[in-house]
Formats: C-alpha cells, sequence, structure tokens
C-alpha cells in the first residue's frame, strides 16, 4: 500500500462525518478505516497511528465536522456555546441570523427531531470510533504496548474515548444516577447498541483516563492539542466530581496545581492587560488548545466568529453572546473580570475574547486559538470539592489563591472570603466558577455538579427571567431522531 493511499485512506475516515445512520459501525460504514486497513497501515508506517490521532484532534477543533454545512457545528467549541446558553449564563441578546434560537428557546432540547441533538450525538460517538480504531490497532483495550511511542498513542486514544464519552453522559443524562440506562456502550473489543447503565459508562471513562495518566506519566507533547498526563487528570477529576466523589477530585485537583502551571495572569484576564484575549494557545495557564493558524483556512463559520466582534461573522453581523445581565450584576465591582464585558456594547465578551488587532469585524481568516482546559479551574474544582468534603478552611485557602489577582490582591480576596461558610462558602465557589469561565463551556457541568436553579436576567431574547432547575427535559439534549430509527435497541429517552 502506497503511503499517499493510507494518508488518503484516513483523511476520508475524517472527513466523511454525520451523512449515513451507520457511522457507527465500523464494519458497515465503508467510509472509515476498519481495523484491518489500520493494522496493515501501521505496519507499513507506525506512523499512521500517530496521523490519526492527529486526524482526532483536528476533528475536535473543525468547523462542520459533523454536517459539512451548518454554523453552529464547531466541534467542541460548538459543543461549549450550547451548554453556555443552556445554563443561561450566556445570554443570546440579539438574534438575527436564527442560529442559536431553538437552543436559547430550549426547543431543540425537547424535540428529538432537532439537527443540535444529532450534532452533539454524532459528533462524539465519531471520536470513540476513531479512537476504538487507534486502541485496536495497538492491541485492544487491554493491550499494554511495549514501545514508548505506541504507549503514549494508547493513553491519548483511551483518554479521547473517556473524553467523549463523559460528555456524553453530562448532556444526555438529566441528573447523575448510576442505574439509569443513558448510552450505547462501544469498546474496541465490544458493541452494545442498547443503552446501557449509566454505571458501566463511568467505569469505562474512569478505566480508559487512570490508564491514560498512567501511559503518559512520561509523555512530553509537542503541541497543546495532545493530552498529556495532566489534561488527563482534568478530565478524570471532572469525572470524578460529576460522580460525587469530592475526595478524588479534590486529589486530582491539587496534582494539577503542583504540576506547576501559572494561574491565568491580571494581565491575560481582561483588555488592556499584557497578553490578554484569551486567543494564544501559548498561554502559561492553558493546558489544552489548539493552535489555529491562517493555513488551515479557518473563517466566517468558526467559534470565534459566533463569539468575538472583532472576528467578521456572526457576533459582529448582530448574533450576541452576551454575560447574562444578572450573573453580571454579581460581579464585584473591584473585580478584572467584571471589565472583560461591555456594558455599553449588550455586556458582550469584548475585553476577555477578541482578535488582537480589535478592529470591528476585522479578523477574516481565523489565527486566534482555541482553549479546551487551563490550570484555573482545578483551584475552583479543588475548592469545591474542599467544601463539598467538610474542608471550609482548605476550600478558602484555593479560594483566595485564584482571587486575589482577580479582586486587586490578597487584602480584598481575604475580606470577600473569610466570612463564607458551609452553604454560603458553596454557593460563593459555584457563582466564582461561572464568572472565571464564562464563555468556557464549563458552566454546565458546573450547574449539573450543583444540581443548581438557574434564572436567566433581563437581557436574553427568549425564556428572560425563567427559572430552570438542572435536571429538567430541557436542559439536557435528546438522543436523535436518526439513532431512534435505525438502531432498534434504543428504546425511550432519559
Amino acid at each position: 500500500m502506497k503511503k499517499s493511499l493510507i494518508y488518503s485512506m484516513i483523511a476520508a475516515s475524517l472527513v466523511g462525518v454525520g451523512c449515513s445512520e451507520d457511522f457507527l459501525d465500523p464494519i458497515r460504514d465503508n467510509r472509515s478505516l476498519t481495523q484491518v486497513d489500520m493494522a496493515n497501515a501501521s505496519e507499513f508506517n507506525p506512523a499512521i497511528v500517530a496521523g490519526t490521532l492527529d486526524g482526532i484532534y483536528s476533528y475536535i477543533s473543525d468547523d462542520m465536522p459533523v454536517t459539512g454545512t451548518r454554523h453552529y457545528d464547531l466541534g467542541q467549541k460548538g459543543m461549549d456555546i450550547w451548554s453556555d446558553i443552556l445554563t443561561g449564563d450566556m445570554a443570546l441578546s440579539a438574534n438575527t441570523y436564527g442560529w442559536y434560537q431553538n437552543t436559547a428557546n430550549l426547543v431543540s432540547t425537547v424535540d428529538y427531531t432537532r439537527e443540535e441533538n444529532r450534532i452533539v450525538w454524532e459528533y462524539y460517538y465519531k471520536v470513540i470510533n476513531l479512537s476504538n480504531l487507534v486502541i485496536n490497532t495497538l492491541g485492544g483495550d487491554d493491550a499494554v504496548p511495549v514501545t514508548e511511542s505506541s504507549r503514549h498513542m494508547m493513553g491519548q486514544a483511551k483518554a479521547l474515548r473517556g473524553y467523549a464519552y463523559f460528555y456524553l453522559a453530562q448532556y444526555f443524562q438529566r441528573g447523575y444516577d448510576p442505574a439509569q440506562p443513558i448510552l450505547p456502550l462501544y469498546t474496541a473489543s465490544s458493541v452494545t447498541p442498547s443503552k446501557v447503565a449509566a454505571s458501566q459508562i463511568y467505569d469505562l471513562i474512569v478505566s480508559d483516563l487512570n490508564t491514560a495518566v498512567t501511559m503518559l506519566d512520561d509523555f512530553n507533547r509537542l503541541q497543546k492539542h495532545q493530552i498529556n498526563k495532566d489534561v488527563a487528570k482534568g478530565l478524570l477529576a471532572y469525572t470524578y466530581a460529576a460522580m460525587g466523589d469530592y475526595a478524588q477530585a479534590k486529589t486530582l485537583s491539587d496534582e494539577i496545581i503542583s504540576a506547576g502551571y501559572p494561574l491565568t495572569s491580571t494581565g491575560e484576564l481582561a483588555y488592556p492587560g499584557t497578553g490578554s484575549g484569551f486567543n494564544d494557545v501559548a498561554t502559561p495557564s492553558w493546558m489544552w488548545g489548539y493552535d489555529i493558524t491562517e493555513a488551515m483556512g479557518h473563517q466566517l463559520v468558526n467559534w470565534w466568529g459566533q463569539m468575538d466582534y472583532y472576528t467578521y461573522s456572526y457576533a459582529f453581523a448582530g448574533d450576541r453572546k452576551s454575560i447574562d445581565n444578572g450573573l453580571y450584576a454579581l460581579i464585584p465591582a473591584n473585580d478584572v473580570r467584571k471589565t472583560q464585558f461591555n456594558p455599553g456594547m449588550a455586556l458582550l465578551p469584548v475585553n476577555k475574547f477578541f482578535h488582537p488587532g480589535r478592529v470591528a469585524g476585522g479578523q477574516q481568516t481565523i489565527t486566534t486559538d482555541y482553549i479546551f482546559m487551563r490550570v484555573d479551574e482545578f483551584y475552583l474544582l479543588s475548592a469545591e470539592a474542599s467544601a463539598k468534603t467538610g474542608d471550609d478552611v482548605s476550600a478558602k485557602n484555593r479560594l483566595k489563591e485564584l482571587l486575589a489577582n482577580r479582586l486587586g490582591g490578597m487584602a480584598n480576596a481575604d475580606a470577600y472570603v473569610d466570612p463564607l461558610s458551609g452553604q454560603a462558602l458553596k454557593d460563593a465557589i459555584y457563582l466564582q466558577t461561572r464568572i472565571e469561565l464564562w464563555g468556557e463551556g464549563k458552566s454546565y457541568l458546573a450547574m449539573k455538579r450543583n444540581q443548581a436553579t438557574v434564572t436567566r436576567g433581563t437581557n436574553h431574547v427568549f425564556r428572560s427571567g425563567e427559572s430552570f432547575i438542572y435536571n429538567i427535559d430541557e436542559l439536557s439534549f435528546q438522543i436523535p431522531l436518526n439513532e431512534m430509527n435505525n438502531n432498534p435497541n434504543i428504546t425511550g429517552q432519559n
């Protein structure tokens, strides 16, 4: 087999997504590489497996990876927008082009015929399918690769599968119930097309991510889009927290903090600070992200186009994603993060996410980068875990560490945190999580963990002033119509 043909096969497997109901079946889906193809390819050139991993990472960051046409189909960053809108923390404050109206109006999440459900479902299951191909090529689920490079590739593939199942479990189950059947389970060695209990899904996630942590222990990645040990630990910490195992979530969060990533600096938090814009993967606090380059050709259809007023696309032209004005009002006046949003521009995040040129509609070919995870998240998760296990002292200390450079110094952080205890402390940590991680897709996870009731402010085009409890039907996605039609083993929604 010629090398050019092998690479063509990989390319075809990654771009041919979402047009067939059979895409989950590696036997029936002749557009994707089979296990035999991958094994033959890797025997000719082991770099093929590494190339397939890079292809999965590209898929996570691609524009329109599932549909090829829809302008809110944006890989993981598209999921981040949808989930932030569901929490209400992100307000669709102007609706000119209509891309997000069915999510903001909580229509798509109660109607399994809507394409938003299909995009979420097929996106994550494609990551799972491709990860399983890599795992099988390297020997299968139980294999322990003997070479360093194959061990590192196996670790990344296991982490990617764990990542995809974690988000599926979050989006398609209303609240954590280990006994509830929620999703089909596809591994490298077995296919269970009927829904299995959440406990089985979470067992696989925990196993995959623990294996990844071990296998990636000595992995020195070349680029931040590759999952390393700390990113795997971060995903595992979120998983344990979602399950209510806060002791393990705290241990992992503290290990990540000890790894040496610095907190996002005051300057990096908001314009005009040095390094501000949340637009550069080289930012030291970023643990996982993607370097978007001009050669990739990302333009109008892009997460930056949906979020950044200084990029030529929807946010500039009238589809506005603003901070909920009720949440904005809760940010202290002396908090630098309050300046991330412009009250004179409908509370758009023009000083948090922006192209450095800062010309309205100026960025046409996207070169600003994607953020997936940063160390600040784990100061908050560590504080939350401590508070929920009754260790208020540790919780307060972690929260102060984060807030010192947000509130203008440790004295102000002390004044904010010291009076807190018990439920008030837990509430403050949840609030700070919503403020700190606005627009980064993490508020949905926090809403589920904290079993919160969210109330929309007055700047939402749809459903303003209404309140929604975390496990209401409207705040989770539906198993899509094409899966219900083509998988006879699926019965009923969650």
